[in-house]
């Protein structure tokens, strides 16, 4: 069993039947790629052969042979998890999802992707039931979701308690995450407020570890294509936890840069990289990237740029390099000086600042990976380099990009409480 990097609480035990389960899934989405083609042909050649052949039993045969072929969708998810069910969590009957639910009598929230509910399992542990509406990519979202949380068992990953697939009824259940997600503490002035600075410094540290142990911590290297607030859950204890593996890709740990035939991630938050290729090659810089405005967010760095009315058109990143350049503090409000709480906030957003800039580097190379990311911020921030300035990629200049190049996205999960629905 590997000897997992500082930081990673867990292990992901039988690396053979890991690296068996990735070669599935590669070939499963190999397959998942070529049904649409294999559909359209079927109806060409069907016609050509009523047309030119004419010969009833001929045609019996090659339908039948490409009926063989063409697998739906329900057939290929089937095939997965009959192929990996020693790998996998419990998997549920629609009607134990139903019952789970008490009726899908609490709604925690939805989005494109379907709706979550509140439920309850029979030893009295409370779960998020992601009730899934219509699939994406031929169900791979699904397998996507099953084949990489249903064996991570990691602090700061959330955790798959179980599924269901009986055909079109689809259901993920998952950990219930009682304090809602990041975003509602990052973009709400006043639960932001109720969240301290030493807190807040947790979170980062323990999203920056869930992040390096999808890179570094398993036998596979696991991208996860869309970190954000709205990704990162909180349960009872304020412990973060990365969820939402719905646009995830797997590949080999030897692997420096990965091939990708879309672009995908949410505005703001998506690598230079995915958008324009000639910035470099696609890889796990690209979650390095979405963890640095993350991170900088975290730090109050775009309010700070609304707060003042001359810069407010200004991109955060330019704004924060200004201040660092003028040799000012980054100015921060709502904390209590008579606790000394005024100093360790400057300090930290001070900290969170620079490795922030450090993530979001246009060029994936001169980026740090989530390892050196960790060491940054458990250091003194006084000792911490500024990186040299440079051109960065605003979110407008990434949305025009993104219409030609079609972005990916995906809803995430709201394993929510009870007063922090989703509102996407």
């Amino acid at each position: 069993m590997r000897k997992l990097s500082s930081g990673s609480y867990s292990t992901l035990e039988n690396a053979g039947d890991d690296k068996r389960r990735v070669r599935f899934v590669v070939a499963l989405n190999w397959i998942l790629h070529i049904l649409p083609s294999v559909a359209v042909w079927g109806v060409a050649l069907n016609l050509a052969l009523r047309i030119v052949i004419g010969t009833p039993c001929m045609l019996g045969l090659v339908i039948y042979t490409l009926r063989r072929r063409h697998l739906s969708m329900f057939d290929v998810i089937e095939g997965f998890l009959q192929s990996n069910n020693n790998l996998i969590p419990i998997r549920y009957t629609y009607s134990d999802i139903k019952k789970m639910t008490r009726g899908f009598r609490e709604k925690l929230g939805e989005g494109g992707y379907g709706s979550v509910y509140k439920g309850k399992l029979r030893s009295g542990h409370d779960v998020a039931v992601k009730l899934l509406s219509k699939p994406k990519a031929n169900g791979q979202d699904f397998i996507n979701e099953v084949a990489t949380i249903g064996r991570i068992h990691h602090v700061n990953v959330v955790k798959l308690v179980g599924y269901c697939a009986e055909r079109s009824k689809r259901a993920l259940v998952y950990d219930f995450m009682a304090n809602g997600s990041l975003d509602k503490y990052i973009f709400n002035r006043e639960r932001a407020n109720s969240l301290s600075w030493e807190r807040k410094y947790e979170i980062a540290i323990g999203v920056a570890r869930g992040i390096e142990y999808l890179h570094q911590g398993c036998n596979i290297q696991i991208l996860h294509f869309d970190i954000k607030p709205h990704n990162i859950l909180l349960d009872d204890n304020f412990i973060p936890k990365v969820s939402d593996f719905g646009l995830a890709k797997f590949y080999s740990t030897e692997n420096n840069t990965v091939t990708l035939t879309a672009a995908r991630g949410t505005i703001g938050y998506v690598a230079p990289e995915l958008i324009n290729r000639s910035i470099g090659g696609v890889s796990y810089k690209a979650d390095v990237y979405s963890f640095g405005m993350l991170l900088m967010e975290m730090a109050g760095l775009k309010d700070m740029v609304a707060a003042e009315a001359d810069e407010s058109t200004k991109y955060f990143p330019y704004w924060t390099y200004d201040q660092f350049n003028k040799g000012k503090d980054i100015e921060i409000g709502d904390v209590d000086e008579d606790n000394g709480d005024d100093e360790y906030a400057r300090k930290i957003t001070r900290k969170m600042a620079i490795v922030g800039l450090w993530c979001i580097q246009m060029s994936p190379s001169d980026r740090p990976s989530m390892g050196e990311v960790i060491k940054m911020l458990e250091v003194d921030g006084d000792n911490l380099q500024i990186p040299p300035q440079q051109p960065f990629q605003s979110p407008q200049t990434t949305n025009n990009n993104a219409e030609t190049w079609g972005i990916e996205s995906t809803d995430s999960i709201a394993l929510l409480g009870d007063d922090a629905s989703s509102d996407e």
